[in-house]
Formats: structure tokens, sequence, C-alpha cells
């Protein structure tokens, strides 16, 4: 009979019971309940009720059904129907469990074979995790699609590097300029209209907002202007949760910059 080794069932426990948007611990009584498998003590740490539970299971009947019953039980769409986005993160993370026991969760919520994993690399392991990350942070989309492992091969500056370059792409095209920097910022939340407002530009307050907002663009794009020009930039060893803070910080401004109006001109 085919088993978990001990590491995979810690993985798979680990990834349901222990990420961001992860089963919580009333929703891990229930589902063990329905799945008839022992609850061991609710003081327990929610990974380590599982990882027991599992073992237990397996131990007793000598095969693993009872356990991958369990991931497609909790791996169900339609437990997600209000909240897709946690369904995407808790799927990628039980897949990165799964790998290496040449097993999927699919878009579906089923399990499927696929050739086991000897490891993942390290660029896939940040493109998976940072894109599950950032899905739970509720990243915007022009940013998420900068999570690619080719981008990911070093370190994680090369992501934050074309995600900012695309507030400059953003603006140009929202505002229907050719400018580079610096000058387009000035161009598109400057003037008397200028030519997007990110408020009503009613008084003095919303004024000193969209002067602010400026600034903080024109900030942004300082840190990664001409990377090649500038050797530290250029070998900033970014770690994770710099990368995260920063690429929460740039879709902020894409969504403010989606919604900003193009003031009436006389």
């Amino acid at each position: 009979m085919t088993t978990f080794t001990q590491l995979q069932l810690e993985a798979i426990a680990g990834a349901l019971g222990d990420t961001p948007g992860g089963l919580t611990d009333d929703e891990i009584s229930s589902l063990l309940e329905g799945a008839s498998l022992a609850a061991p003590d609710a003081g327990l740490a929610m990974r380590q009720r599982l990882i027991n539970a599992f073992a237990d299971v397996q131990t007793t009947r000598n095969d693993r059904t009872h356990i991958l019953a369990f991931i497609c039980t909790v791996m169900k769409p339609e437990r997600f129907a209000q909240e897709p986005e946690r369904f995407e993160l808790m799927r990628l993370s039980v897949n990165r469990a799964l790998a290496l026991a040449g097993l999927m969760v699919s878009e579906e919520g089923k399990l499927e074979a696929m050739r086991a994993a000897t490891k993942l690399s390290e660029a896939s392991k940040r493109a998976r995790e940072l894109r599950a990350d950032l899905t739970y942070r509720g990243g915007h989309p022009e940013v998420m699609r900068f999570c690619q492992q080719e981008l990911l091969a070093d370190n994680y500056f090369p992501v934050v590097l074309e995600a900012a370059k695309g507030i400059a792409d953003k603006i140009r095209h929202r505002a229907g300029l050719t400018d580079g920097e610096p000058d387009l910022v000035e161009r598109a939340f400057g003037g008397n209209p200028p030519l997007l407002a990110v408020n009503g530009l009613a008084n003095e307050s919303q004024a000193s907002e969209q002067k602010g907002f400026a600034s903080l663009i024109r900030g942004v794009l300082g840190m990664f202007r001409d990377p090649a020009a500038n050797e530290a930039a250029a070998h900033w060893h970014m770690t994770k949760q710099d990368a995260e803070d920063l690429l929460g910080l740039i879709s902020l401004i894409h969504r403010r910059i989606d919604t900003a109006t193009v003031p009436h001109r006389m």
C-alpha cells in the first residue's frame, strides 16, 4: 500500500493549517469529524492536530486513502464560493506539499497524478510563494503578472523593478502621454487642472492629497530609475518581506491611478 512519509505528512498538514488563508481551528474540527478521522486535542496547534490525525489513520489502515479523501473534501471549490482567492492560495500551498509525492490539486479541486518532483527550484518556489502571498494581500493584477519564475532566478529585485516600471506605463496610458521620467508625473498629476486627479480637488486638503500622491509615485519610481547606472540598486539583495511590502505599495498606486478621473478642461 502507498503511504506518505512523515515529512510529506508534515508538509501537507502545514499547507492546510499553517499558512495565510489556511484552515481555522473550527474548520479543522468539523472537517476531521466529517471525514471520520480522530480529532486530536483542540489545545494543540492546528498544524500539529492535522499531523497527528493523518499519522493515526495512516498507521491504523496502512494506506493514505483517508488522507487523500480529506484533502479532496477540504479543496472542494464550492467551499470557497464566497472567497475564491482563498481557494487559489490554499491550492498553491497544498500543491507545493503534494509535488514531492507526485500529486496535485487541479483547478476543479480534484487530485491528479503528476511526475514526482525531487525538489522545487528556488526560483519556482519564490514565484509560487510570492504569488500566493500577494493573492492573500489583494495584489493588483498589474503587479501579479510579474511574479514569474524567470524574474525570480536571482532574487526579488527584478520583480519589483518591472512592477515599478508598470506604474509609468499605466500613467502614460491613462493620461495619453509619451513623456519619460521625471517629467511624466508632473505632467500627469500637476497643473490646474491636472490630466489625472485622484479626488475632486474641491479644497486645499484634496489638493494636498493630489500633490502627496504625485510625490509618492516620484519616490517609488526614483528608487528604481536606471538601475544599470546605480550599482547599489542593481545589486540590491531584496528580501521577500521587502518585496511584498513594496509590491503592496505599487498595488495601491495602481488602484488609485485606475480610479483617477480626468478633470474637465476649459
